[in-house]
C-alpha cells in the first residue's frame, strides 16, 4: 500500500478495491459480496464485459455486502465478468459560473452539444444543511407577473412554494413563464434560474428548450433534464445536482437563484422503485417510509443566509395522481414547504390560464413580503377582500345548482357575478403577459368596485378612500376643475 508522505497516513489503494463478485442484480441495484471498507454514499464505477462504464452509488453496506444503485441501468451487467470499483469518494459535481446558459443531462453531462465545463470546484451533491441560526427570514417580494401569485399568494425570496398540478394541466407553461418573468421587486434584479426536469417526455423537453431559447431566458439559466426514457434511478440524483449548482451560484457569486423542480412525482416514483428493489417494507401506497425525510433533504435547501446577498427560492412542481391532494406526495410536500399553488381541473377545462385556484392555494410567508415599502399598503386588504368575495361567489354557484338562480337575492347575484368576473379579469391572463403588482392591485380594485362599498369589510376605510376607483375619479375631477 502506498503512503502519503504529507499526511503521514496510508493512502487508499483503489486497485485493491475492485471486485468481480456481484451476487445479484435486482432492478436498478446490484449486490456485491466480499467487500471491505465500503461506506454509504460512495461512488462506484462498474465496467461491463463489453467495456461500457457505468456509475453507481452505495445505498447500503455491511457484513461484507454492498448494495449499489446503478444510474445508467443494469442492462449488460454480467454477474461473473463485470468489474466493480469502489472509488473512496462521494458523488460530486464540477461547478462553474460558465454553467449559466447551458443544458445538461440528469447526471451533469452537457446535453446541448457544447464542451465540458471546466470546474471551478467539485462539490458533494448532498450539500450542507443551513444552520437554523444562520437563516435570514424571507421578506423580499418576488414579482412573477402572474396576478393569482403576486396578488393572492405572494412568493417571497428564500421561500419554497410548490405547484400542485395534475396530468395534462399547463404546469410546464406556468413554470416557464415564472422562470422568464421572476424578479426581486426591491432591487429590480432578475433571478437566475436553475431548472431541473425529471422524467419528462422528449416533447416537454423540446418545449422548455425552445421557450427558454426563444425568450432569451436561457442566458441566465442552468437546465438539468432527465428524460422519461433515461434510467429512472438517475432521477434521484438530478435535483441534487441542480441544487448544488444553485448553492454555488448563490453563495459564491451572490446571485438570486430560482430553482424549479419538475416533476417531483416522477422523483418519488423512482424512490419507490429503489425501495421495492431493496425489498423494504412499504409505507403508504407503496412509497418508502423515509420519503418524508428524503423530500425534506431537497426542499430544505432553499433559503437565505444572514450576511449573504445570494439566496435560493424554490418552486417544486408535482402532478397529483388522480388530482388527489391527499396523496402521499402532495401531502408530505405540504408539511415541509411554506404553502402551495393548486391548479384547478375545472378552470383548465373552461380555458382559463393560468388555472390557479386561489381558494385552496396558500403562501404562509405572504404577510412578510407585502405592504408599504415592499408592494403597496393596500395589498393585504385587497387580497383578503378578493378572497372573501370569490369564496362567497363560489358558494352561490353551488346554491344555484340546487335551488336555481331565481331563488337568489340581489346581493347573492352580485357575488355570483363577482366570481365570474374575477376568473375572467383577474385569474385569466396571457402566457406572455407580465403584470406589475400595481396592475394586479388595480385590477383587484376594479373588481371590488362592482360590489357595494358597505361589503368591503376587510379593507380599512382610509385605504378605501385612497384607492377605490370611485374616490380616485372624484379626486381626478376635483383636480381637473
Amino acid at each position: 500500500m502506498n503512503t502519503d508522505a504529507d499526511a503521514g497516513t496510508p493512502a487508499v489503494d483503489i486497485s485493491a478495491r475492485e471486485y468481480t463478485t456481484i451476487k445479484e442484480v435486482a432492478g436498478p441495484l446490484i449486490v456485491v459480496e466480499g467487500v471491505e471498507g465500503v461506506s454509504y454514499g460512495e461512488v462506484v464505477k462498474i465496467v461491463t464485459p463489453e467495456g461500457e462504464e457505468k456509475t453507481g452509488q452505495v445505498l447500503e453496506a455491511g457484513r461484507g455486502l454492498a448494495v449499489v444503485q446503478v444510474f445508467e441501468g443494469t442492462a449488460g451487467i454480467d454477474t461473473s465478468k463485470t468489474r466493480v470499483r469502489f472509488t473512496g469518494d462521494i458523488m460530486r459535481i464540477g461547478v462553474a459560473q460558465d454553467m449559466v446558459g447551458r443544458f445538461f443531462d440528469g447526471l451533469g453531462n452537457p446535453r446541448d452539444g457544447g464542451p465540458e465545463v471546466l470546474p471551478e470546484d467539485r462539490l458533494p451533491i448532498i450539500g450542507a444543511a443551513i444552520n437554523p441560526t444562520a437563516r435570514d427570514y424571507p421578506r423580499e417580494f418576488i414579482q412573477t407577473g402572474i396576478s393569482t401569485i403576486d396578488g393572492m399568494n405572494t412568493l417571497v425570496r428564500g421561500q419554497k412554494l410548490p405547484i400542485f398540478s395534475g396530468a395534462g394541466m399547463p404546469h410546464n407553461a406556468l413554470a416557464a413563464q415564472i422562470a422568464r418573468q421572476a424578479k426581486v421587486l426591491s432591487t429590480g434584479e432578475q433571478f437566475s434560474v436553475v431548472f431541473a426536469a425529471m422524467g419528462i417526455t422528449h416533447e416537454e423537453a423540446s418545449f422548455f428548450m425552445r421557450d427558454f431559447e426563444r425568450t432569451g431566458a436561457i442566458e441566465r439559466m442552468v437546465a438539468f433534464i432527465n428524460l422519461a426514457d433515461d434510467p429512472a434511478i438517475e432521477r434521484v440524483i438530478t435535483p441534487r445536482m441542480a441544487l448544488t449548482t444553485a448553492e454555488f451560484l448563490a453563495y459564491e457569486y451572490d446571485m438570486h437563484i430560482l430553482v424549479i423542480l419538475t416533476d417531483m412525482t416522477n422523483y418519488c416514483e423512482a424512490l419507490r422503485e429503489i425501495s421495492a428493489a431493496r425489498e423494504e417494507v412499504p409505507g403508504r401506497r407503496g412509497y418508502p417510509g423515509y420519503m418524508y425525510t428524503d423530500l425534506s433533504t431537497i426542499y430544505e435547501r432553499a433559503g437565505r443566509i444572514r450576511g449573504r446577498k445570494g439566496s435560493i427560492t424554490q418552486i417544486p412542481i408535482l402532478s397529483m395522481p388522480d388530482d388527489d391532494i391527499t396523496h402521499p406526495i402532495p401531502d408530505l410536500t405540504g408539511y415541509i414547504t411554506e404553502g402551495q399553488f393548486v391548479l384547478s381541473r375545472d378552470l383548465h377545462r373552461r380555458g382559463i390560464y393560468p388555472p390557479v385556484d386561489v381558494l385552496p392555494s396558500l403562501s404562509r410567508l405572504m404577510d412578510e413580503g407585502i405592504g408599504p415599502g415592499r408592494t403597496r399598503e393596500d395589498h393585504a386588504g385587497v387580497s383578503n377582500q378578493l378572497y372573501a368575495g370569490y369564496a362567497e361567489g363560489r358558494d352561490m354557484r353551488d346554491l344555484v345548482a340546487v335551488v336555481g338562480e331565481e331563488a337568489l337575492t340581489s346581493r347573492d347575484k352580485k357575488y355570483l357575478e363577482f366570481a365570474d368576473v374575477f376568473e375572467k379579469k383577474f385569474v385569466t391572463q396571457g402566457r406572455n403577459e407580465d403584470r406589475s403588482i400595481e396592475e394586479t392591485l388595480d385590477i383587484g380594485w376594479d373588481l371590488l368596485a362592482t360590489l357595494p362599498e358597505g361589503e368591503l369589510k376587510r379593507i380599512d376605510e382610509h385605504i378605501i378612500k385612497k384607492y377605490h376607483p370611485k374616490y380616485r375619479g372624484e379626486r381626478a375631477a376635483t383636480a381637473a376643475g
